[in-house]
């Protein structure tokens, strides 16, 4: 679904449409295998529950699981989708994925976690966001 983009990203092609939840959603078995394969250091016991960082256009955010989200589906609030060129939903588009190392980064600078280099993306939980 992804590959290897650059040292900061991985590059995939997902369906993107609105969706009325107040974050960014994609099907739950794919963001777990996703979380897993990307964000997982295999060291002891890793929540596969935390979100994914990704990138569209000009705009990162964080991605949760969601049973209701089809496969293969990135379902974005409007308030993300403001601004994008996104035409005739759902529409195929290049959807960037944060590597481990960059998404934590990320999320620190959004007010996601702390800026202490001792917590992974694992730690953030994505409440309130």
């Amino acid at each position: 679904m992804f590959e290897l983009f650059s040292r900061s990203y991985y590059l995939g092609r997902l369906y993107v449409t609105p969706t009325d939840q107040d974050r960014a959603l994609m099907h739950r078995d794919q963001h777990e295998r996703l979380n897993e394969q990307v964000y997982a250091t295999g060291e002891g016991i890793e929540s596969l529950e935390s979100p994914l960082v990704m990138k569209l256009e000009s705009k990162h955010f964080p991605v949760h699981g969601n049973e209701g989200v089809p496969a293969n589906t990135l379902a974005l609030p409007e308030s993300l989708l403001e601004g994008t060129d996104l035409r005739n939903p759902p529409s195929l588009r290049e959807v960037f994925l944060a590597r481990r190392e960059h998404a934590q980064q990320l999320l620190a600078y959004a007010g996601g976690l702390p800026q202490d280099p001792e917590q992974t993306v694992e730690d953030y939980s994505g409440s309130g966001h």
